[in-house]
């Protein structure tokens, strides 16, 4: 099947680039429609510290009757008018798909349960965990690992799993080191080379297995790429601008899912699914405060500004004093979706404020919040969708964040300490005098990537 082209931005007009609202929204035999203008929860669960082996499983599916059923029973209680459970299976869940087939299962049936008793919406998600990391792995797209990968994607479709998803990791044994170092250059070979590549088999595979097994390819996100700069930023290890700058860069690898024949939504941690929602049109997830369970950030609000799905990350099934967190965590969901569906229902002027309140709140204090607000996306995503090839495209990106952001602390709408300036001016110089060509980049940095074997990726 050809790839689809996204030569131009599906949105033009920044006062239709909004929360709840996609322009090819996904529709659910339930009556659910995603980005059909509401803003739907999307709850994220995983399991307690605690082992998974054969003999400990049945505890783990306890485990997981638990969870789903509170969240159904308070689902019920708020009145929610629907929402999304995601399953990001763990590593030995995944290895042995048999064990992430079963947990599917379970969260299934009891949705359906609900559904029948009390007429709740609801849908599932499943992300299998990208294991095909490690001394152990063949090959990227052949062996065992990739084996597993698939086949937990086939079997929890043919379970009742609505959408297929996944964190890919393709380059990010190259990644790591470019982040640690500042290394803009092993960046771009990580995303542009390793990542877009990887995201073509990957993504050919998934697309096959959801036409087959009838469910939905929703999409990937750079969760392994963009999300590590934001941690080590916000520890302090790497600067806001060069986390800011790898954050749109992703947006370009994880498109690659949609050319593939993606449809949405977007996953929840990849934050670059804005840029893919204004290229696309797809719905997307996102997660923003309601996240802080999992990794603290500076994007609490701004990442709502134009949220299909509201996500909180992954929470651990253990007691809170409001009850067990998976349920409290869905509960500040549900009450966040109220208002942006409220905000939508009076009308267009108070749903673009209650955005631009989002954006605006968080923006202006760091350029990772900076390069997520509507209006920046939308122009760099403009600008990006004109070059032609994903070496060129990521490339692109980069200078147009630099770009974006230098323009943000001209014009004082961003501040920036004395050492992301100077982060700044360093970026720009390194970015402006990066190869041409894919050729001759990987010509540069392969040798300089230890942990990389290019034979895995057929190199």
């Amino acid at each position: 099947m050809p790839k689809k082209q996204f030569n131009e931005t599906v949105y033009k007009d920044l006062n239709n680039f909004i929360f709840g609202k996609s322009e090819y929204p996904v529709p659910l035999a339930n009556g659910m429609v995603i980005g059909g203008g509401m803003v739907y929860p999307e709850i994220n669960f995983t399991l307690p510290p605690m082992t998974i082996e054969k003999d400990s499983m049945p505890k783990v599916l306890e485990q997981y009757r638990e969870i789903i059923t509170g969240i159904c029973e308070r689902a019920v209680a708020l009145e929610s008018p629907g929402f999304v459970a995601e399953i990001e299976t763990l590593p030995p869940m995944t290895f042995n798909p048999q064990w992430g087939t079963d947990v599917c299962k379970i969260v299934v049936d009891i949705i359906k349960e609900y559904a029948a008793k009390h007429g709740l919406k609801g849908a599932v998600r499943i992300t299998p965990n990208d294991i095909r990391e490690g001394h152990g792995l063949e090959h990227m797209w052949r062996g065992s690992h990739w084996d597993n990968i698939l086949e937990t994607f086939e079997s929890c479709a043919k379970t009742g799993a609505d959408f297929l998803a996944i964190e890919s990791v393709g380059g990010k044994e190259v990644h790591d080191d470019a982040i640690m170092y500042g290394d803009i250059k092993k960046s771009l070979f990580a995303l542009s080379v390793l990542g877009c590549r990887d995201m073509e088999k990957l993504w050919t595979q998934i697309v096959a297995i959801a036409e087959r097994t009838k469910t939905i390819p929703s999409g990937d996100t750079a969760c392994a790429f963009g999300n590590t700069a934001l941690v080590l930023a916000d520890r302090g290890y790497i600067s806001k601008v060069f986390a800011a700058v790898v954050r749109v860069m992703t947006a370009v690898r994880s498109l690659v899912a949609l050319e593939c024949g993606a449809r949405g939504p977007h996953k929840d941690c990849g934050y670059e699914g804005v840029y893919i929602k204004a290229i696309t049109g797809t719905p997307i997830a996102t997660e923003g405060r309601t996240a802080a369970c999992a990794h603290l950030s500076p994007l609490g609000n701004v990442a709502a500004c134009l949220a299909d799905l509201w996500s909180n990350e992954s929470v651990q099934n253990i007691k809170l004093l409001g009850g067990m967190a998976p349920t409290v965590s869905f509960e500040q969901l549900a009450y966040d979706c109220r208002l942006m569906n409220e905000a939508t229902a009076k009308g267009k002027d108070a749903a673009l404020l209650l955005r631009d309140l989002h954006a605006d709140s968080d923006s202006r204090l760091d350029p990772q919040a900076y390069v997520l607000a509507p209006d920046v996306v939308l122009r760099i995503s403009k600008e990006l969708v004109k070059e032609q090839g994903h070496y060129n495209r990521t490339k692109r990106a980069a200078e147009l964040a630099i770009v974006e952001i230098a323009r943000g602390f001209k014009e004082k709408r961003l501040k920036l300490s004395d050492r992301e300036e100077a982060s700044l001016a360093q970026l720009e110089k390194e970015i402006n005098s990066l190869p041409s060509d894919e050729a001759k980049l990987t010509a540069e940095v392969i040798d300089d990537c230890e942990k990389l074997d290019p034979k895995k990726y057929d190199m």
